[in-house]
C-alpha cells in the first residue's frame, strides 16, 4: 500500500467516524443544549469533543511522522502528543522553527526533513 492510499484510509476513517459520532450525539442531545461534562446526556458532546481533539492530535502526528526519520523520535513524539496534546504540538513547532537557518522562510518547516 502506498503513502497516498494510507493517508486516504486514515483521514477517510477520521472523517466518517467523527461525522457519524457527531450526528449520533446530535440525536441524543442537540449541541445547543449541552450543559456540562458529567451529566447524561451532556456527556455525549464531551465525548465528541475528546474524539475530535485526539483526531486532531493524530492528524498533526501524521506530519511529525513524515518529518521525523528516527524510530525513537517518532515514538517519543507520538507519546508526547497523545499525553500532552497542544503543549507537545506547540513545542514541536517551536523546535522546528528553531532549527531553521536564518535564510530559510518559516514555510520550510512544513516540508524540510532533517
Amino acid at each position: 500500500m502506498n503513502n497516498k492510499t494510507t493517508l486516504r484510509l486514515v483521514f477517510g476513517f477520521i472523517l466518517v467516524s467523527l461525522t457519524t459520532y457527531n450526528l449520533w450525539a446530535g440525536v441524543q442531545q442537540p449541541v445547543w443544549r449541552w450543559g456540562g461534562l458529567t451529566t447524561p446526556p451532556d456527556n455525549w458532546w464531551t465525548i465528541a469533543t475528546f474524539i475530535d481533539a485526539y483526531y486532531g492530535f493524530a492528524t498533526f502526528y501524521v506530519w511529525v511522522l513524515y518529518k521525523e526519520r528516527g524510530a525513537w523520535s517518532r515514538v517519543i513524539w507520538f507519546a508526547a502528543i497523545m499525553t500532552l496534546g497542544n503543549i507537545a504540538v506547540s513545542s514541536y513547532v517551536l523546535l522546528q522553527l528553531a532549527r531553521l537557518r536564518a535564510d530559510e522562510p518559516a514555510a520550510a518547516i512544513l516540508t524540510a526533513r532533517r
